[in-house]
């Protein structure tokens, strides 16, 4: 075997040597040493992030079997900077007494899933994305149970496990039908063994089932509002922002890459899929108490916009949903950042407990409102551009339809988005959450995602200016020039 396949995945072995060095660590430093564990993960990862922020040039390795693309490099970037944010929010959770000694199986754990999101996301065969897909699965398992005498994580674990074994299996079957009928494994070359075929359709609903389930998407959605509630804050932020986006991703790109010759078929089935997801996870998220819950069913709406870049299946449909998944990111980690801050000090997570909290807590309260305000879409946050552009790339492909059905239920979204809004600034209370000092690692990280949503937000007007400007200029210079003759003032 020629080992300078390796030198192509330098993402992998960036981050395989940032779990080594974390892990020695946790094994062979003092008790006194290891009170500098949070700072020195977060450091490790941080250079990480740093050294593979700028993608890298197309290449693949292995026959095939890994493949890159700036496109890859991107979404791996934008998944290690929400690990980075996610990880500096745990930090007040893992200072606690009866998790303060598994630190760095923590730290083990999510760096193992990250890193087989890196493999679905380079696959370029199904062999190699079932690795990673297990690789990002079964550790996520471990994470929801990670506070295992609480009997609602150690039960999150449970669920979690059993149906992503079950999907995982259905997942599996597919692919074996694809080989079947194909004979190959690898990406590239099924598209021209792929007729249509009833075993072939059935192959793709399988496959789908697995990937849907990662996503959240209804039917495969019943274990998310639960494994949400009972997982620690910092694992239900991971699993509803970076497993998400690194799915969404994948489903796309093995879409359009394997089963392009049969897009007519999915996209009904995908255009079902969206409607009822956007829709039921609507309903149900206005009947929520429980903000965990609320945000779960939160997140399996915007699953299902986050899609319809993906039944789009083009360029714009791709930036779009890459973009999405950015501004996703931002302002999901925005929300359990503050519930996490407030969940650590007392406990409280239904919003009957965020009644006035704007009284204590103005600071929390702000960047609460603006991660509400841009996952409802209300301009000018980053939100909204978001909304937009995957319902532009949506529209660009005929689905008005579809994209109609959408914004209905961003009218529903937002008033329920508002409820918490609502509950911190108007709502009165005699009990109000008393005021405390959130540590530093969670108001830099609330500081980050506030400037994102605002950030993105500036960045999407100008470059939508720029946008319609350089389109006018455009339209400006093809105008013939007519000579208007007999003109008098």
């Amino acid at each position: 075997m020629d080992y300078s396949n390796f030198l192509t995945m330098k993402e992998e072995l960036s981050l395989v040597a940032v779990m080594v060095i974390l892990l020695v660590y946790d094994l062979a430093a003092s008790k006194k040493a290891l009170r500098y564990f949070q700072p020195v993960a977060c450091v490790l990862f941080g250079i990480h992030t740093l050294l593979n922020i700028v993608p890298g040039t197309a290449a693949e390795s292995f026959g095939g079997m890994y493949q890159y693309t700036p496109m890859m490099g991107i979404v791996k970037s934008i998944l290690n900077v929400g690990t980075l944010i996610v990880l500096m929010q745990a930090a007040g959770w893992l200072r606690k007494e009866d998790t303060v000694h598994k630190r760095g199986e923590f730290f083990f754990l999510t760096l193992t899933t990250l890193l087989g999101m890196y493999f679905m996301i380079s696959a370029g065969n199904f062999l190699f994305f079932f690795i990673g897909l297990e690789t990002a699965s079964i550790p996520m398992a471990t994470l929801a149970a990670f506070d295992k005498y609480k009997r609602q994580s150690a039960e999150a674990g449970a669920k979690y496990i059993l149906n992503a074994v079950f999907a995982s299996g259905i997942s599996l079957y597919g692919m074996s039908l694809l080989y079947g009928t194909t004979g190959t494994l690898y990406f590239d070359d099924m598209p021209v063994a792929v007729t249509g075929s009833a075993l072939q359709i059935a192959a793709f609903v399988f496959f789908a089932a697995g990937l849907f389930f990662k996503i959240s998407l209804v039917p495969f959605h019943l274990w998310t509002p639960d494994v949400y509630e009972g997982a620690p804050t910092p694992v239900t932020s991971y699993l509803s922002v970076i497993s998400k986006g690194s799915a969404v991703f994948v489903l796309m790109t093995i879409f359009y890459k394997v089963f392009a010759p049969i897009a007519a078929q999915w996209q009904g089935i995908l255009y079902g899929v969206i409607v009822v997801t956007i829709t039921l996870a609507n309903l149900f998220a206005i009947r929520q108490k429980n903000l965990k819950r609320f945000l779960a069913y939160s997140s399996v709406s915007q699953a299902g916009y986050i899609m319809l870049g993906v039944i789009g299946g083009t360029a714009m449909g791709m930036t779009s949903l890459v973009y999405y998944v950015l501004v996703y990111m931002v302002s999901n980690l925005a929300a359990f950042g503050v519930i996490g801050a407030i969940e650590n000090r007392t406990g409280k997570l239904t919003f009957d407990d965020y009644n006035g909290l704007y009284s204590t807590h103005p600071k929390l309260s702000l960047v609460m409102t603006l991660a509400m305000f841009s996952l409802a879409g209300i301009p000018p946050f980053a939100g909204f551009f978001s909304k937009f552009f995957i319902f532009a790339a949506a529209a660009e492909q005929g689905y008005y339809v579809l994209v109609l059905i959408a914004l209905l239920n961003t009218i529903i979204s937002l008033y329920y988005y508002l409820l918490v809004v609502k509950a911190m600034f108007i709502n009165k209370s005699d009990a109000p959450i008393g005021a405390f000092r959130s540590d530093n690692y969670t108001r830099i990280s609330l500081a980050a995602c506030s400037a994102g949503i605002l950030l993105l937000g500036i960045l999407s007007v100008v470059y939508d200016r720029i946008s319609l400007f350089a389109y006018g200029m455009k339209q400006r210079s093809l105008r013939p020039v007519v000579p208007v003759r007999g003109f008098r003032r």
